[in-house]
């Protein structure tokens, strides 16, 4: 399919295998989004090059390279294959521009194979929490799953919000990727917590207290534990770590607490602060009076807090954390990269069998040719801060580091288009961050994908991430390198297709249903669990698992809603206020959890 010079695809396949023309109206508009006029040609220059280890490539030119180390070598026009992995600069002779050269492994780390559980982690509370599943949860599901023989723990992107009194539900639409949610803190962890002696139980009983009820109040959560961390915050903080966090990750953990500091004052949407500071860049700290730079270290200290219990959960078990495809348009990554973006477009999908309108996801591209003359900045950014005390890395929506379906502002999602990204060069980057971590990286790969992405990733030794519901073969058959699962937080529980209490919600909740397609997908478990229609849920679910585990795919997970036979779903797509999306606490909390006898029967066909 023909792509132009700024990566506009001419048309594409849909997933019924309907092809699809780009109007010219829809081709201009997207390079109006880029800030492209008519006929505007592209660079000349060459910003960056990615080198996969091994390989030599003609720079065209004298120069020299500096290692990422600081040690600089003399090119005679070619970079030789031995460049240890890593960023470095060329610097040309006789010019003042540089090149950034980035060599990485042929591939991504390959984990052992072996079986774990995917956890809504806000939504795994304990009667030791404050409203809110966090880190000391984790640490307590991680010991709970490796003593049933697991060997990973899948939870929710836990990415930072802005820190204002209506606090972001969705998981997929964060503030930021590069840094995390401070509502997953246990307080009575963190360092200062016990000086605060009595006055902190008052506190410890106000957060306990929101443990109750059908939903989840953030904005409450958020009220206690930012008081109890204010107390803990002004009594000082002079930790060694502390000062050796700030030092490791620079400009982009200030970059943060401005903008935190900033949100509190004027809101979480920078596109409305005032003028002065809608640059990130011309946001200095040493410059701000004394107690504004003070609320910016205090949001510092909040994700070194956040940064050292999430290390703590993840020496139990490989944690495998997930990325969204992308960030709030009025959020800091936003803000930082706001010359990077495209403007006045969204990201999304084309229709398709079970979306006809097409999906429309509210967060803003990076525009290719704009994203190589940073030199990759952003995504290297992103993908180390996701693989940070990481076993594991699931992106959502992988195809969008190869293609990505834009939807300009005022268009219908059957007018957007598909707009490509150097696909060499972005999983080369995503190659050595996994290297340098130590982690593996699947990819989330359902919905509309383009002939050969699915071999490309196989390649790359990303992991395809394979359904249940959606996976026409036996389970014998399903690939080796993936990561099988019956079902996702945007799909219906095994529970709630069996007894059709999951129909009955989306019908309550005002989606089309496609009624036909739900009915099919009960018939798929009575097949492949072998039962008659009036089977206990228990036996079904414990069925089901059995033939997941047939499969010889690296990675089988399992659930913590199908664990106790749960037909609640997480998350209806399409629904609003409609649905409590993101909100719903799971039933009975950790406790109930680890009195399932249903998780036991679970993990014992899945250790087979």
């Amino acid at each position: 399919m023909d792509t132009d010079a700024w990566g506009v695809v001419s048309s594409y396949i849909d997933t019924t295998g309907q092809w699809h023309q780009i109007s010219d109206e829809s081709r201009q508009a997207l390079h109006r989004t880029m800030g492209l006029a008519d006929g505007q040609p592209p660079p000349s220059d060459d910003p960056v090059r990615v080198i996969r280890s091994g390989n030599s490539t003609d720079m065209q030119r004298k120069g020299r390279l500096r290692l990422e180390n600081g040690d600089d070598w003399h090119v005679e026009y070619w970079i030789p294959g031995d460049v240890p992995l890593g960023y470095h600069t060329f610097y040309p002779e006789g010019s003042d521009a540089t090149v950034r050269v980035i060599v990485a492994p042929h591939e991504c780390r390959l984990p052992e194979r072996m079986w774990g559980w995917a956890a809504q982690l806000y939504s795994m509370r304990s009667r030791q929490s404050w409203g809110f599943g966090d880190l000391a949860d984790l640490r307590r599901i991680a010991d709970w799953a490796k003593g049933l023989g697991a060997g990973c723990v899948m939870v929710n992107p836990i990415s930072g919000v802005a820190p204002i009194d209506s606090q972001q539900p969705s998981p997929y639409s964060p503030a930021s990727r590069r840094f995390r949610n401070p509502l997953y803190l246990r307080v009575e962890d963190v360092p200062g917590a016990a000086a605060l002696g009595a006055e902190l139980e008052p506190l410890i009983a106000a957060g306990r207290a929101l443990n109750v009820g059908e939903r989840l109040d953030r904005d409450a959560v958020w009220r206690v534990k930012n008081g109890a961390l204010e107390k803990i915050w002004a009594r000082g903080v002079n930790d060694e770590g502390f000062a050796k966090y700030r030092a490791e990750l620079g400009r982009g953990l200030e970059e943060w607490g401005a903008f935190c500091a900033l949100a509190e004052r004027h809101g979480g949407d920078w596109r409305r602060w005032p003028e002065q500071y809608r640059r990130a860049e011309s946001v200095r700290l040493e410059s701000w009076p004394a107690a504004e730079r003070r609320r910016a270290e205090y949001h510092m200290w909040l994700q070194w807090l956040v940064d050292e219990q999430l290390r703590a959960a993840s020496q139990r078990i490989a944690i495998i954390h997930d990325l969204p495809i992308g960030f709030d348009p009025g959020g800091c990554d936003a803000w930082v990269w706001q010359d990077t973006l495209a403007r006045n477009v969204s990201v999304g999908s084309p229709p398709d069998m079970y979306n006809t309108d097409g999906q429309n996801w509210g967060l803003p591209p990076l525009v290719p040719h704009r994203l190589r003359a940073a030199g990759y900045e952003p995504l290297i950014q992103t993908f180390r801060a996701a693989l940070r005390h990481a076993g594991g890395l699931r992106i959502d929506h992988v195809m969008g580091l190869m293609r990505l379906f834009w939807i300009p502002y005022g268009m219908h999602g059957s007018q957007g288009g598909y707009v490509r990204y150097r696909a060499d060069e972005t999983l080369a980057i995503l190659a050595l961050e996994s290297h340098r971590a130590g982690a593996f990286v699947v990819g989330e790969d359902l919905g509309t994908v383009e002939p050969g992405t699915r071999e490309l990733l196989q390649s790359q030794n990303i992991l395809s991430y394979r359904l249940l519901w959606w996976e026409p073969q036996p389970t014998r058959e399903y690939p080796y390198r993936a990561m099988v699962a019956a079902s996702t937080h945007d799909l219906p529980t095994l529970a709630g297709v069996w007894t059709g209490e999951d129909l009955a919600a989306q019908q309550r909740a005002g989606i089309k249903v496609h009624v036909e397609g739900m009915h099919e997908l009960r018939r798929r478990l009575e097949y492949l669990c072998g039962l008659s229609g009036d089977a206990p849920v228990a036996d079904v679910i414990e069925r089901v698992y059995a033939n997941l585990a047939q499969a010889p795919s690296l990675i089988l997970n399992a659930t913590l809603e199908d664990a106790i036979g749960t037909s609640m779903r997480i998350n209806i797509p399409g629904t609003v206020n409609e649905w409590p999306n993101w909100c719903m606490p799971f039933p009975g909390g950790i406790e109930a959890l680890e009195s399932s006898q249903l998780a036991h029967k679970i993990a014992a066909v899945m250790k087979r």
